[in-house]
């Protein structure tokens, strides 16, 4: 009796800020493990989402939209980028329809033709487009450029094309043992997820008022005895006094909001009713102090 081979593939989800990177990964993975929100940069830490099907496991490697940095964590925004690339067997480029070529594309590309690394090019938001022949030019745009192992256009949010985009990212796997247990979907500690659950929360009820100044840190997470009940204490950090004011709303509405839907997401997650209180602190220039960065996860080497 032949014995049934295993393959996998480590695989980097590169492109700028905002093209939906997190989203096609959500979807694969069909689970939310990356925050999601219509602004740049959302993405601030590499996030690892697994997905085991059968003989099959795909580990895919979310990364920040590359950007030029202007902070401090900016910089360690777009380390981790570079880094993610020279590390994985694959890329997966992620374009946006009917969107020329960017320099940052560009770069990119340069970076697979440096590492000479197998890459896919899925090209997001086709919903958003009602003449094919812009998709068809864009391929053929990109065509030039780099020789992709398949070009794919999809559409996150209406899923279309995303089954084919899975299709072809198995074609990149290679006969090997699993890195990971079977039930295995992201390499994120429990608290990571919970605080970027608030953050996300944040950066989609206050638009434009507070767009990249906030950071959330769990204090404490733990599940009540005898009960089926997980607390967790959240502090969110912010830059200015008046960015505090926002953040808690007329009669502390807006802090509330932003409690409710993040309850929400957390006990889909985590299963089990959650119980969240949250605080608010102002950390001047938080961004750019190397020590803050570190207490909110983000290691000073980094930044270097």
């Amino acid at each position: 009796m032949t014995e049934i081979q295993n393959k996998t593939a480590f695989i980097a989800i590169v492109g700028r800020p905002n093209v939906g990177k997190s989203s096609i990964l959500n979807q694969l993975l069909g689970q939310k493990i990356a925050i999601v929100s219509n602004k740049p940069q959302t993405t601030r830490t590499r996030i690892m989402g697994v997905l085991t099907e059968n003989d099959l496991q795909l580990v895919f490697i979310d990364t920040p939209g590359l950007h030029k940095p202007k902070t401090q964590l900016g910089n360690f925004m777009v380390r981790s980028i570079t880094e993610s690339v020279a590390g994985v067997d694959a890329c997966l480029l992620v374009v946006e329809a009917d969107k020329p070529v960017s320099p940052a594309d560009l770069d990119l590309i340069e970076k697979f033709k440096t590492l000479k690394i197998p890459a896919i090019l899925a090209i997001n938001k086709i919903d958003l487009v009602k003449e094919k022949s812009v998709i068809m030019k864009q391929i053929m745009d990109y065509n030039l450029l780099y020789p992709f192992a398949a070009i794919v256009p999809v559409s996150a949010e209406t899923t279309s094309g995303l089954s084919e985009l899975k299709e072809e990212l198995s074609n990149l796997a290679e006969p090997g043992v699993f890195l990971f247990p079977d039930d295995t979907l992201t390499d994120q500690p429990e608290k990571v997820i919970a605080a970027e659950i608030i953050r996300e929360k944040i950066l989609r009820l206050l638009d434009k008022e507070i767009p990249h100044g906030t950071a959330v840190v769990i204090e404490r997470m733990k599940k009540r005895e005898n009960k089926d009940i997980l607390d967790i204490d959240a502090t969110i950090y912010c830059e200015k006094a008046s960015h505090k004011g926002i953040l808690i709303g007329k009669n502390g509405e807006m802090l509330k909001k932003i409690g409710t839907f993040a309850r929400s997401d957390m006990e889909a997650f985590f299963e089990e009713k959650i119980n969240l209180t949250m605080w608010i602190k102002v950390k001047e220039d938080w961004r750019n102090r190397d020590g803050l960065l570190h207490t909110f996860g983000f290691d000073k080497s980094d930044f270097e």
